[in-house]
């Protein structure tokens, strides 16, 4: 039996965290520094254990691969049948973080024992006055610019700084190096992956003395310098402008759709077995009520809390009071594709989503 599925949350105590994600619902340990709660994860360095129900403990990878097409849909690749697609991030940057760079899948999988590559996307939670992110290299910066400035210590020069605000959605491609900054809590939705190609670190310590390791080399590798400059931030597509649900598109890419989604009031929804979809609560609170085989049973998500939606969950309803929530899956672009053209002209996408990497496929239907 399918049912929504709620989550223990990984924390990860890397040494740029703080405690700022207990104001957004989590019930941190007593003591410490958590930087990121990994919400949702299939990864072996963190997987996600079932918090309800009867599947409550089982490490939720263990569980849907017993029957793939009922948990993610009969939409999911084949590869992906194997491997979940996504992990889901809460960050917490009370300094910064490294300055990095991930690698294509074509990469990852030559280099990194068949792991994923990793495109990801940061819908930003919460963001300090004045604050800005480094998201790409500066327009007309070379690969071998780039590798001197990193050996004199000067790469921080190279970087482009992009203001933001709460609610902005930055697109982080692989190939794009990036860094979040001091102050900034963001929500990251990503490949199921790990790898991170460190640049440039303040030259900070770890708790050991010890400086944390670069991976230079490779990441001057998988950097693409042909959007040096380019836009990463984009304002999304407003997909229903009246009624209880209103929908903001804010990314769409071959591997990941995101929506930010805000509801005051009740909408029902079917989950006819394409796909499934994930639910992060960022503002107010969600109750879910689905008609289960043993009856109508009622799930409250609190802020900072995800729920997993199986593919085959049949009719649900979403109830909530100014709720803010994040919604994402992976993309079918069959089911997009009217909801996007009556939003606004495909013209418009790549300006609104920055969707020039996906148009093409999109433009064919």
């Amino acid at each position: 039996m399918v049912y929504p599925l709620i989550f223990q949350p990984v924390y990860k105590d890397y040494l740029w965290g703080g405690r700022r994600l207990a104001d957004w619902g989590k019930a941190l340990p007593p003591s410490g520094t958590v930087a990121e709660s990994w919400e949702l994860s299939c990864h072996p360095n963190g997987p996600s254990v079932i918090a309800n129900g009867p599947l409550a403990g089982q490490v939720f990878d263990e569980v849907w691969k017993k029957d793939p097409e009922a948990w993610l849909g009969r939409d999911m690749s084949e590869r992906d049948r194997t491997k979940f697609p996504l992990l889901i991030k809460l960050i917490d940057a009370n300094a910064a973080l490294s300055v990095q760079v991930h690698p294509t899948d074509a990469y990852a999988f030559k280099n990194e024992q068949g792991e994923y590559g990793k495109n990801e996307m940061w819908y930003v939670v919460y963001a300090p006055e004045g604050a800005k992110l480094i998201a790409g290299v500066k327009s007309g910066t070379t690969r071998e610019q780039f590798a001197e400035a990193i050996a004199d210590g000067t790469c921080e020069d190279c970087l482009q700084q992009v203001p933001v605000k709460a609610g902005d959605c930055i697109n982080i491609p692989a190939g794009l190096v990036h860094a979040i900054t001091e102050g900034l809590i963001i929500y990251e939705v990503q490949q199921n992956s790990d790898t991170t190609y460190r640049v440039y670190d303040y030259n900070r310590r770890d708790a050991a003395g010890n400086l944390r390791p670069l991976h230079v080399a490779k990441a001057l590798e998988v950097i693409d310098y042909t959007n040096a400059g380019g836009h990463v931030r984009f304002p999304g597509l407003n997909l229903t402008a009246a009624g209880p649900l209103r929908r903001r598109m804010l990314v769409i890419n071959r591997y990941f759709t995101v929506e930010e989604d805000r509801l005051d009031g009740v909408c029902s929804f079917q989950a006819r077995g394409g796909q499934f979809r994930i639910l992060t609560c960022l503002g107010g609170q969600l109750t879910i009520t689905a008609d289960l085989a043993s009856g109508p049973e009622d799930l409250v998500i609190n802020m900072g809390q995800t729920v997993f939606i199986p593919a085959t969950l049949g009719t649900y309803q979403l109830e909530g009071q100014d709720a803010l929530f994040v919604s994402s899956y992976t993309t079918e672009v069959n089911q997009l594709w009217t909801a996007l053209k009556q939003a606004a002209p495909p013209e418009r996408w790549d300006e609104l989503m920055g969707l020039r990497p996906y148009a093409a496929s999109l433009l064919q239907h």
